[in-house]
């Protein structure tokens, strides 16, 4: 299934999640970068990626199989969209879990013109089934068809046109070797430096026609998870916020407020990430305790944990891994106001 560029989102309204509502998608796509002059932050990713295509369009040939990996909302799809601009070609989105039937796949290669980008979202989702089809696909461009079943089974090969693949996951490691060994050039995403997501902040205020003061930046800024899509989330939340109260603009005092209002804290917790936080301590002694305890316990899944609240808590030094599963650490307990003990014991 053939998506339009932008990314594949449930319906989920808290700020830190890497979902969105429908408005949020059109806001999102209104926000996004168009081109690397645009684009803020990964300036070590935006250098090899410009060397690429400049490279590629002086060989007047398709750019190489890209693969982007990082936690998510750090931007991936937009990096996507704007190596198709810069090549000037067609880019048609879909994503791992969306493809599910080989000959659904088999078609979107099919349809694809010279020099196209087909981006796979989540490609760390794809089925082994449909690996099995994109390894010649990506090599030699050609499409291995299985017609009929049994003894009288036969294998057609079609000619592809030279297409590029841009892969994007949040799990590396989840990919097979075969696979990852495939893609060109791999570039990885990093969080995001306070200073920058300021500078996204800024931009976005502009395009959204809210005045903002740098305090509210600031503020906006250090909740934002370093991470932008996070930051923009906020960002409408506070301008919500400040046009029902009549605000003529935003300063620290209007965003601290309005965050306070969805209960973000300082540094960018939700509740959520609290309950994650007091849950390892309060019942599990602090750790270590296994990924899937901690997702019984606070009633979130596995896959909303590991992705979307661990990677910040890891960053800010609140979780840790171990062998035998995930601890808080003391800067967890004293954020939360909880004494610490060597032995993690509560006292």
């Amino acid at each position: 299934m053939l998506v339009d560029s932008s990314e594949q989102f449930d319906d989920i309204t808290a700020p830190t999640q890497p979902k969105a509502t429908g408005e949020d998608l059109n806001l999102d796509n209104t926000l996004r970068p168009q081109n690397f002059t645009e684009y803020i932050g990964q300036e070590k990713v935006k250098k090899n990626l410009d060397m690429l295509i400049q490279a590629a369009k002086k060989r007047k040939e398709p750019i190489e199989h890209i693969l982007l990996y990082g936690p998510a909302g750090l931007g991936k799809t937009t990096l996507a969209n704007i190596i198709a601009k810069e090549m000037g070609v067609n880019i048609k989105t879909t994503s791992g879990p969306a493809i599910e039937r080989v000959g659904d796949f088999g078609s979107i290669l099919t349809n694809l013109s010279d020099g196209d980008i087909l981006f796979i979202d989540e490609i760390h989702r794809l089925n082994k089934s449909i690996e099995e089809i994109l390894y010649p696909a990506m090599e030699d461009f050609k499409l291995d068809i299985i017609i009929g079943k049994g003894p009288s089974a036969r294998t057609i090969q079609l000619d592809l046109p030279k297409f590029t693949l841009i892969g994007a996951t949040t799990k590396l490691g989840a990919l097979s070797n075969p696979l990852r060994n495939r893609f060109g050039a791999t570039y990885r995403l990093e969080f995001y430096q306070n200073k920058e997501v300021q500078d996204i902040v800024k931009r976005s205020s502009k395009i959204l026609g809210v005045d903002i003061h740098e305090t509210g930046l600031a503020k906006i800024a250090s909740c934002a998870r370093q991470t932008p899509r996070v930051a923009n989330r906020l960002l409408k939340r506070v301008r919500d916020f400040s046009q029902i109260k009549n605000h003529k603009f935003v300063d620290s005092a209007v965003a601290e407020e309005a965050l306070a209002m969805i209960d973000i804290d300082h540094i960018g917790l939700e509740p959520a990430d609290r309950h994650i936080l007091r849950t390892i301590i309060e019942k599990f002694n602090g750790g270590p305790v296994g990924l899937g305890t901690i997702a019984a316990a606070t009633s979130e899944e596995v896959k909303t944990i590991e992705d979307v609240y661990e990677p910040y808590l890891l960053q800010i030094g609140f979780l840790s891994r171990t062998p035998r599963g995930r601890m808080a650490t003391e800067h967890a307990y004293n954020h939360l106001g909880i004494k610490y003990t060597n032995n993690n014991k509560l006292i």
